[in-house]
């Protein structure tokens, strides 16, 4: 029988107010110590008052790792390597890819870029015939009479193909509630939930940084022997720069790999294409010193307020017509659209086997799917726009548009009023998706110094590891080369809150407690 918080209602513990500031205080140093930790947020600490950005605090975190279904966590980590497998299958068919991008791409201007770096880039030839996904697949808890677990199955929220973030400070938060429990900071009473056994640690830090070391030693030796690196292109400012940190540190563990931060907006500044289009990168703090370029980790270019200026895209392009190896490609990118997980899970869809042949694997796949339409002229588009725009059934639902990263979204009763303002041929820029409802939970949240205690949602993310062939001639489909599962990342938030995005201020790191059936 799976422990809910309506049958231990004691979960989360009660703190006496002296066992409430021990576990604070630890909590807090510990943090800081091992860089679970976040640049303040303007709203928390000023620029004023911080001039310099010196800062850190404490990332927001959970005080307790979070109860979920053991059966439903090695579930979303053992169909993990078939996503690997279906988003790389997709990236891989640019015809299919491409009936479903031009959909698109007269309604959503930032598709319509993105596509358009492809087709320049095809056009002259793609330099580099290897890509890297370092996914995440999104999931929560869902009430289901079908299944097991009273009910509980996993339901994906989507699945991200660029800057699956959070890998490292994922780690430091399960290595966090460990420590807690491992010291006693945990009250007795919680000891028949909370054990060692059952607080899961996630290998998302050593496991993303694997992914990257591997494409790193894929790409082969310098043609002009010059030392070779890896090459984070990140936003600035970026107050998620401990969590990418960790996997830099923990890359130069896999053998001394060196990687360096580059501002996407100082792309063009600070590298140069070759004769034979390999990147060379030349660190403004050693002007003598030039490295060639084996893999470009995106954590920024994901979103449009990415490029306020023509250089930005001009820079995307610089860097997809490189020979070094993406993180992802702009195909791998695009297929991360809303879009995409639309078409594969609207009801009745006939496309998930295109891509996943083997029938267990595809309804492995299928069955963690929620019913998203499109808001098209199709029938299960028209279908859709009778739901979001009828006040009574859009509270059933979430619409989406095509992009990652939190504050996006349009819930329940707001959608029909959202839509109204919208010009309907703007609609098929969006997808309608079933909302998830998660079972009731309790938690408590540590955030700016603030402990905030109540009902909360959980939101399950598994990373992936993906290295694939992409397929040069006429017919060939490319293979996979490498493809893991690669630890976990709970998000947890409260339950009066709609988005989940940590660094978007919304929610806040967590970990599994597994709890068997």
């Amino acid at each position: 029988m799976v422990m809910t918080p309506e049958q231990s209602p004691e979960y989360p513990p009660e703190l006496s107010p002296e066992e409430e500031q021990y576990l604070l205080s630890t909590l807090k140093d510990w943090s800081i110590a091992n860089g679970l930790a976040v640049r303040p947020a303007p709203s928390f600490i000023s620029k004023e008052q911080d001039p310099s950005g010196v800062l850190a605090s404490t990332a927001p975190v959970t005080l307790f790792p979070s109860l979920f279904p053991r059966s439903c966590f090695l579930e979303g980590c053992r169909i993990q390597s078939a996503y690997n497998e279906l988003y790389s299958a997709i990236a891989r068919d640019e015809d299919w890819l491409k009936s479903i991008v031009e959909e698109l791409i007269g309604v959503d201007d930032f598709v319509s870029r993105l596509w358009e770096i492809h087709t320049e880039v095809k056009k002259e030839g793609y330099a580099q015939d290897l890509s890297l996904g370092l996914f995440r697949s999104d999931y929560m808890l869902h009430s289901d009479p079908s299944t097991t677990d009273q009910g509980l199955g996993l339901k994906q929220v989507e699945f991200n193909t660029i800057a699956s973030s959070f890998g490292g400070l994922s780690s430091q938060v399960s290595a966090l509630h460990n420590y807690l429990l491992e010291i006693g900071a945990y009250p007795a009473s919680s000891a028949n939930i909370i054990k060692s056994d059952a607080v899961q640690q996630s290998s998302s830090t050593s496991s993303l940084a694997k992914g990257l070391a591997v494409a790193h030693r894929a790409y082969g030796k310098s043609k002009g022997a010059r030392p070779l690196c890896v090459l984070f292109v990140v936003q600035d400012p970026e107050r998620n720069v401990f969590d990418q940190r960790l996997l830099e540190y923990a890359l130069f563990s896999e053998g001394g790999i060196r990687a360096f931060r580059l501002p996407f907006n100082r792309t063009l500044e600070n590298t140069r294409l070759d004769t034979d289009r390999t990147l060379l990168y030349t660190p403004p703090h050693a002007p003598s010193c030039t490295y060639e370029v084996t893999t470009v980790y995106f954590r920024a270019g994901y979103s449009p307020d990415d490029y306020p200026k023509q250089d930005d895209w001009t820079a995307r392009l610089h860097l997809e017509r490189s020979r070094a190896i993406k993180c992802p490609s702009v195909l791998t990118h695009l297929a991360g659209c809303k879009k995409i997980q639309q078409v594969l899970a609207t009801p009745h869809s006939p496309h998930l086997k295109r891509f996943l042949p083997d029938e267990e694997r595809a309804s492995q796949v299928l069955a963690t799917f929620a019913p998203i339409y499109p808001l098209d002229q199709s029938e299960a588009g028209l279908e859709a726009r009778d739901l979001a725009t009828n006040p009574e059934s859009a509270v059933r639902y979430v619409l989406k548009p095509q992009r990652e990263g939190g504050g996006n979204n349009i819930y329940r009763k707001s959608i029909p009023e959202f839509l109204k303002k919208l010009p309907q041929s703007h609609w098929p820029a969006y997808i309608l998706m079933e909302m998830i409802e998660p079972p009731p939970a309790r938690n408590a949240i540590l955030r700016n110094g603030e402990v905030q205690k109540g009902g909360v949602i959980c939101e399950l993310g598994v990373y992936g590891v993906c290295l694939w062939r992409n397929g040069s001639k006429e017919g060939d489909k490319g293979e996979i080369l490498e493809n893991w599962e690669a630890g976990y990342l709970l998000r947890t938030k409260g339950d009066q809150s709609e988005e989940g995005g940590v660094a978007a201020g919304f929610g806040a790191v967590d970990s599994c407690c597994l709890l068997d059936v």
